[in-house]
C-alpha cells in the first residue's frame, strides 16, 4: 500500500453539518454494583451467590417452578383419598348402609375435590409465571449476545432467522417448562406413590401395573428421539424462510426492476411446501407417541380390572396377600388404575412440547454465542460531555483478519491530523470500510493500536470515543415514523430547535423539500437514495459532540448530480471536523486535503 497527498480544489462554505452517529451499543447498568465508572471505564463486580442462575436462564425461576410442580403433583396425589372414600361409599351401600351414613364420605370427597383444584390452579400459575420469566431472561442474553457482536463479523445471524428464533421459537420455552416439567415430576411420583398403595391390597394388580409402567416411556424415549431431530429441522427451515422472506421484501424494488417476481414468488412457495411437511412430520410423531402410551396404558387398566372381575368372581384365588379382596377393595383399586397411568398420559400429551422446547433451546444458545466482539458493548455509555476538538486519527501497525481467515490488510500504519480531511481510495476488497469500522471502534484489531484523539482505543474507551464520532454508511437504516423521529432518535439532549436546524440543513437542494410533515416507511422506505443520506445527514447533525467524520462510500449509487450534493454536503461538514472517507469516486477523493490509495494484496 501506498500513500498519496493531494491538496483540496475548494474550501467548505461556513455553515455546519454532522453525520449519523456511529453506533454504540448501552447495556442498562446491572444491579448489586456491577457496572462502570463514569467515562465508560470498567469497574469489577463482586461475587454473587446467585450468579449460576444468572448465567443459565434455564435456572430463572427454578425454586417457584419446583414448587408449582410440587403443588400440582399434590394434587394429583389427593385423588387417592378421594378413590378409597368412593370406594368404601359403594361397598357400604352394597352392605345395606343409608343415605346419612355416606354425607360425611361425600362432604370429604368434595372438599378434597375442591383442595385439589386450587392446588393445580395454583401449581399451574406458578409454574407459567416462572416459565415467563425465564423466557425474557433468555430473549434478554440473545438480545445482548447479537448486540455486542461486531458489524464486521461474519458469523452474524441473518435478521430474519434472528427475529423468528427470539420471536415465534422462543415461544416454544413456555411449554416446556410450564407444561412438561411439572408433568415429568407427576410421572415420577405418583405413580411410585399408587404403587405403594395398591401393593400392600394386591401384589398382583401391583406386578401388573409395575410390568405395563416402563414399556410406555421406553417406546416415547425411542419416539421422542426422533421427534427432537424433527422439532429441529422444522424451526430451523422456518428461520430459513423468515429470513428470505425478509432479505425478498426488502429488496422488492430490485426484483420488480429485474422482473423476477414469478421466480421469488415460485422459491417462497417451494420453502413453505418444506415447512408444511416438516411440520406434519412433527404432528405425526406426536401423535404416534400419544397412541403408543394409549395402548399400553389401555392394556395395564384392562389387565387390572381383568384381574379384580375374576378375582371378585372367585376365579382366581391368588395375588392377595392370604385373603380375598373386598368389593370396596377391589373398586379402589381398580380406579387407582387409570390414575396410574394418567400422569404418563399426560407426559404424553406434552411430549412434543419437550421436542419443541429443547429444539428453541438450541437454536437460542447457538444465537447466544460469543463472536467478534464490539469493543466497549459491554460498557456503559458514557455521560453526556462537552464537544472536543476534532481529534487526530493515528493506526500503529495494525492487523485484521476476518473469521475465514482472509487479512484485508497487515502491520498497515496510518496517522491523519486534527481537522485533516482524507480519502481512503482503493478497488473493492482492498479493506477501506474495514479500516473506517477500526477506528470507530466496530472490531476489535487483530494487532497493532488505534489511537483518537491520543486516546487508544479499547474496550473500556471505546463507547466513550464513539460518542464523538459521526458515520456515514452506504445504507443508512430508519425506522417507520415522522423524519423528526429518525433524527432525533429518541436521544433526550436533542432539542426540537436543533432537529429543525438539522432537517433545514438536511434539504439542501430540494432533496427532502416538503417531508417535514411526511412519516418514513420502515428501513427508509419511501426515500430515494439521495434522500436517505440527507436524512442521515440530519440525523446527527444535532450532535455537537461529533467532531470525527467516517463516510463509507458516501456518493456509491448516486447518480452524478446528487453525488456533487452530497460532496459539498461532507466538505461542508469537514469544516473543523476530522474527515476519513472510503470511496471509489476518484472526483470526491480529489476533494480532499489527502489521498490514501490502498491496493489489493496479492
Amino acid at each position: 500500500m501506498t500513500r498519496h497527498s493531494q491538496t483540496p480544489a475548494a474550501t467548505p462554505a461556513d455553515f455546519r453539518m454532522v453525520v449519523e452517529t456511529a453506533p454504540a451499543v448501552r447495556r442498562p447498568r446491572p444491579k448489586g454494583g456491577e457496572g462502570v465508572a463514569p467515562h465508560g471505564r470498567l469497574r469489577p463486580a463482586p461475587a454473587r451467590a446467585s450468579e449460576p442462575e444468572a448465567s443459565d436462564p434455564r435456572a430463572i425461576g427454578k425454586r417457584q417452578a419446583s414448587i408449582g410442580a410440587a403443588l400440582q403433583a399434590a394434587g394429583a396425589l389427593l385423588f387417592i383419598g378421594q378413590a378409597a372414600l368412593i370406594a368404601y361409599g359403594i361397598d357400604a351401600i352394597a352392605a345395606g348402609a343409608g343415605v346419612a351414613a355416606l354425607l360425611l364420605p361425600a362432604g370429604i370427597v368434595l372438599a378434597l375435590g375442591v383442595l385439589r383444584a386450587g392446588l393445580e390452579a395454583a401449581g399451574g400459575r406458578l409454574c407459567h409465571h416462572a416459565a415467563r420469566a425465564a423466557l425474557t431472561a433468555l430473549r434478554g442474553r440473545v438480545g445482548l449476545a447479537l448486540a455486542v457482536r461486531s458489524p464486521l463479523d461474519r458469523e452474524r445471524p441473518a435478521a430474519g432467522l434472528a427475529a423468528s428464533a427470539i420471536a415465534e421459537q422462543a415461544e416454544a420455552v413456555v411449554p416446556y417448562l410450564s407444561r412438561f416439567r411439572p408433568a415429568r415430576m407427576r410421572a415420577t411420583f405418583v405413580p411410585l406413590v399408587i404403587f405403594a398403595v395398591v401393593l400392600p391390597l394386591s401384589w398382583a394388580a401391583a406386578l401388573v401395573l409395575l410390568v405395563a409402567l416402563p414399556l410406555i416411556p421406553l417406546f416415547m424415549a425411542l419416539i421422542g428421539m426422533r421427534a427432537q431431530a424433527a422439532s429441529e429441522a422444522q424451526l430451523a427451515q422456518m428461520g430459513d424462510m423468515n429470513g428470505f422472506l425478509l432479505d425478498r421484501l426488502r429488496g422488492l424494488s430490485t426484483i420488480r426492476a429485474l422482473d423476477a417476481v414469478d421466480l421469488t414468488a415460485a422459491r417462497l412457495r417451494a420453502s413453505a411446501e418444506d415447512l408444511r411437511a416438516r411440520t406434519m412430520a412433527v404432528l405425526r410423531i406426536a401423535f404416534l407417541s400419544s397412541a403408543v402410551l394409549e395402548l399400553f396404558s389401555a392394556l395395564g387398566v384392562a389387565m387390572v380390572a381383568v384381574y379384580v372381575g375374576f378375582h371378585l368372581l372367585g376365579t382366581m384365588e391368588f395375588g392377595t396377600w392370604g385373603g380375598r379382596l373386598s368389593l370396596g377393595e377391589g373398586l379402589f383399586i381398580l380406579m387407582l388404575a387409570p390414575a396410574f397411568f394418567e400422569p404418563m398420559r399426560d407426559l404424553s400429551a406434552v411430549w412434543h412440547d419437550r421436542a419443541a422446547g429443547e429444539a428453541a433451546f438450541a437454536t437460542l444458545d447457538r444465537l447466544s454465542m460469543p463472536g467478534l466482539p464490539l469493543p466497549g458493548a459491554d460498557v456503559v455509555g458514557p455521560e453526556p460531555r462537552a464537544a472536543a476538538p476534532a481529534p487526530g486519527v493515528e493506526l500503529r501497525a495494525v492487523s485484521f483478519r476476518h473469521a475465514g481467515g482472509t487479512a484485508p490488510f497487515d502491520a498497515f500504519s496510518l496517522a491523519v491530523r486534527p481537522g485533516e480531511r482524507v480519502a481512503l481510495l482503493g478497488p473493492s476488497g482492498t479493506g477501506k470500510s474495514t479500516l473506517l469500522a477500526l477506528v470507530a471502534g466496530l472490531a476489535p484489531v487483530a494487532a497493532g493500536e488505534v489511537r483518537i484523539g491520543g486516546v487508544a482505543l479499547a474496550p473500556e474507551t471505546a463507547a466513550d470515543l464513539r460518542a464523538g464520532m459521526a458515520w456515514i454508511g452506504q445504507r443508512p437504516h430508519f425506522f417507520a415514523g415522522s423524519l423528526r423521529a429518525n433524527v432525533a432518535l429518541g436521544r433526550p439532549e436533542i432539542s426540537a430547535e436543533a432537529v429543525d436546524e438539522a432537517l433545514t440543513f438536511s434539504v439542501l437542494g430540494g432533496v427532502t423539500a416538503g417531508r417535514h410533515g411526511i412519516g418514513v416507511g420502515e428501513d427508509g422506505a419511501g426515500l430515494s437514495g439521495g434522500e436517505a443520506l440527507r436524512l442521515a445527514v440530519a440525523r446527527a447533525a444535532v450532535d455537537p459532540r461529533v467532531q470525527l467524520v467516517l463516510a463509507d462510500e458516501p456518493t456509491a449509487h448516486l447518480d452524478a448530480a446528487t453525488a456533487a450534493e452530497m460532496t459539498e454536503a461532507l466538505l461542508t461538514l469537514a469544516s473543523g471536523r476530522t474527515l476519513i472517507v472510503a470511496t471509489h469516486d476518484p472526483v470526491l477523493a480529489a476533494r480532499m486535503d489527502r489521498i490514501v490509495r490502498l491496493e489489493a494484496r496479492a
